[in-house]
Formats: structure tokens, sequence, C-alpha cells
């Protein structure tokens, strides 16, 4: 870092973004990084993969194409500790269920890797089997890596970091609970029943356990490959991604908050997306919701007081920041909120929201008076993950309609609930594992 000072300093200021501007991460740095995230995985590695997710507003092309290894790649467990986590979980017979099982992961992240089987009943299967150890050294790594990026200075104050890490540690330990993940993708599977356009791979659960995760094996690729299809094609695609985010917060009140685009499979044959990975599944509760769908619908109308006042009541806001704090706030809410305020189509592929944005962002980090409700950490993961697939395939999107329809439906559904309890949503227990018998 010092080294990548002194070079910068004899060079020319040029246009930066955000993270390029800081020594910590020069492109050298970022191939250590990347090195040792794949080998350490875990919570270092799901760091990895979140950045390779932004845009060259937040992190410059060059940076973004080698933590884009991070998401595709992470050091294999030996053959034989692989062995091992999987008999410990499934028993010394499990393979009698299988035709074939190939020992080299065709895939591997930031806390399992993938491997190819074929069920002696022909069906062929994807075995996720999850690095040992990872699940007890969240809590320490977590603290580890903050330390390190708070030594560099890479997170501000404002992030106030002791509660991102508390939400941070939370979310990885559910991701590491498998069981929890088969069941979070049958009920996605329920809910999505019958759709024209997304389905669920069935759960195998004879090759289920705390540590492994079976699923039938899909067929495609993700949408970070599918840059060559027909323009109206990827519209078509981004249009469904944005109204499922819609709908899984408004009408399920229950999202799957990971992004990552190789989460969605496209098949050119059946014209359907396969939904994967389910382990970073949430519930919302009413009372969050009810408050959440009139701040979006505010910035929709381009009502700065209600957003404001909406803030405020969902404590994003104390209500006592500085004036520039509360402004600064509120336009980027805003910002945010153009898509479903253009009545033409928006243009995801030229729009320049995230870097608008960052221009807020070192305001509102060192003015902030309290952390943003938990709920949003996960939330805004996935709501600008959804956009930025959007963005990266340059879709153009008639959004007001589709965000307008979801306010009437959210608002018909919770009259519904209002008027009959027995139609109300049962509460979910903790991140959104539906209570038994629900």
């Amino acid at each position: 870092a010092i080294a990548e000072v002194a070079k910068k300093s004899l060079q020319s200021q040029e246009k930066k973004a955000v993270l390029d501007s800081n020594p910590f991460v020069s492109e050298a740095n970022a191939e250590r990084i990347v090195r040792t995230l794949c080998k350490v995985r875990g919570a270092a590695l799901k760091l990895g993969q979140m950045l390779s997710m932004q845009d060259d507003a937040f992190i410059n092309p060059q940076l973004a194409k080698i933590f884009d290894r991070v998401r595709q790649s992470a050091d294999f467990m030996p053959t034989k500790q692989m062995m091992k986590v999987v008999r410990d979980d499934l028993g010394p017979n499990w393979q009698d269920t299988l035709e074939f099982f190939e020992e080299k992961p065709f895939a591997a992240a930031s806390i399992g890797q993938v491997h190819l089987a074929r069920m002696k009943d022909g069906r062929e299967v994807a075995m996720k089997i999850q690095y040992p150890g990872v699940a007890k050294s969240i809590k320490s790594d977590v603290r580890n890596l903050m330390t390190v990026l708070s030594m560099s200075n890479a997170l501000p104050k404002g992030l106030f970091p002791e509660h991102l890490i508390d939400v941070m540690s939370r979310e990885l330990a559910l991701e590491c609970d498998y069981k929890r993940e088969a069941e979070c993708a049958k009920k996605f599977q329920k809910l999505l029943k019958d759709h024209p356009f997304f389905f669920v791979p069935n759960v195998v659960d004879e090759l289920c356990s705390q540590h492994v995760l079976t699923t039938e094996l899909v067929c495609g690729f993700p949408l970070d490959k599918a840059e060559g299809l027909p323009q109206e094609l990827k519209n078509e695609i981004c249009e469904q991604i944005l109204i499922l985010c819609l709908r899984e917060l408004f009408e399920f009140r229950y999202m799957q908050t990971d992004p990552n685009w190789s989460n969605f499979f496209y098949n050119p044959q059946t014209h359907k997306v396969a939904l994967l990975d389910f382990g970073a599944t949430r519930g919302f509760d009413a009372s969050f919701t009810d408050v959440y769908i009139e701040i979006i619908k505010a910035a929709a109308d381009r009502n700065r007081e209600g957003v404001l006042q909406r803030s405020i009541a969902m404590k994003f806001l104390t209500g006592y920041e500085s004036k520039a704090m509360l402004n600064a706030h509120v336009d980027a809410i805003m910002i945010l909120g153009e898509a479903f305020a253009s009545e033409d189509p928006f243009d995801f592929g030229s729009q320049s929201t995230t870097e608008r944005i960052h221009h807020l962002i070192p305001l509102m980090l060192r003015q902030r008076l309290t952390p943003p409700p938990e709920e949003t950490y996960s939330l805004h993961r996935k709501m600008g993950g959804s956009f930025l697939i959007c963005s990266h395939l340059k879709a153009r999107l008639c959004c007001k309609s589709m965000f307008k329809e979801a306010y009437a439906q959210y608002w018909r559904g919770r009259r519904r609930e209002t008027l009959d309890p027995t139609t109300a949503r049962l509460p979910l227990l903790g991140w959104g594992v539906p209570e038994q018998g629900t």
C-alpha cells in the first residue's frame, strides 16, 4: 500500500472509482487479496464475492475482473477431506443410491464446493459439500476481516462496523445450515409453482444433511454469460427478475437475498430461469414492509417530504441529523426511485444511478447518527444486485407500471389479512424459516 501511494503521487489525477483511490486495494494488492480469499474461504471469500458484483462506479474495471475470479473459484478440498465430510454427515453407505459420483468438483463457492453425481434412477444431481470448520470460524473470521479493513481505512465510521459485524455473522451462520437451506428451497418451489418463467430444482432429501445439500442438476448458463442474447430477450429476463424481486418483498414477504449472477441459470431450450442457492433467505415482518413500500411510493411520486418522514418512521434517520445529511439521504432515495417514476422505459444501460449515489456516500457516512434497519442490509444487497443485472444486460424497462401493480396488490392483501386473520401470513422464525406445520 505504501508503494502504491508513492507511485500514485507521481501520476496525474484522473476520475477515480470509490475503491480506486484506496492504495490498500491497488491492482497488485487485489491479486494478493484474491489469492488469499480463495484459500481461506468462508467470511473473507464472501466479502470478495460481494465486491465482484459492484459496477465500475464503485470499483474500477481492472479490479472488478480480478475480484470476479473470486465469484467463480475457491481452493478445492483434498478428496480425502471431502469424502470424510460426506461420510460423517450421510453415513458410510451414502453412495448406495448413486450410480456415479465425480470426486473433482465443478464449482466452488464461499462455504462449499459442488460435485456432479448421477442417481441410480438416472437423475443427474449437484451435491454441495461444505468446507469443514467454516461455521465454527465465522465470528472470528468476520471480526479479523473487519479489523484489517478498519486498519486500512477502507471502512468509514458511518458504516457502524460493530453493527455490520453482528449482521454479517448471523447471515453467514444461517448460510452454513444446509438443512435450513433445503427447507427454504422447498418453500420457494411452492411459492413459484407453475410459474411460466422461473423454477426451483428439486431437493434430493436422502442426500441432504447439515453440511451436504443435493438438488437436481439444471442446464443452462448464468446471467453474466447472457450478454450475447437478443436485447428483447435480455429485457424479458430482467423484467421478470425485477417483478420477482417485488413479489418476494411485497407479496411473499420472503426473499432470497443473494443476487449473485450465478444463482440465475437461463436455459435457452426451455426458455426458463432456474433459481439456485437459498442459503441467504429471510422473511420480512409486515411492520417493516408497510413502511418500506411507502418510502418507494413517495420516491416514485417524487415526494421528498414523504421520503423524509417515512425514513424517520423506519429509523433510517433519527430526525436530528444535519440539513445536509437529511438532504443527501432523500437525494439518494429519489435517485433510486427514478426507475419507478419514469413514464417512459427506464434505460438501465445508460443510467448513472450508482455514480450519483456514490457522490453522496462520503457525506452520509460522516454524518449518519444511527445504523440502518437490520433488514435493509440483505434487502438492499438483493435490490442493488437486481438493478446491476439489468444494467449489465442493458435492459430498457417500464418499471413504473410494475411498481404500481405491486403497490396495489400489496395493500389489497394487507386489507384481506386485517379483515380475515385466518388468511394472514403466519410469523416467521428468526430470519425467515417457517414455523413447523406452516
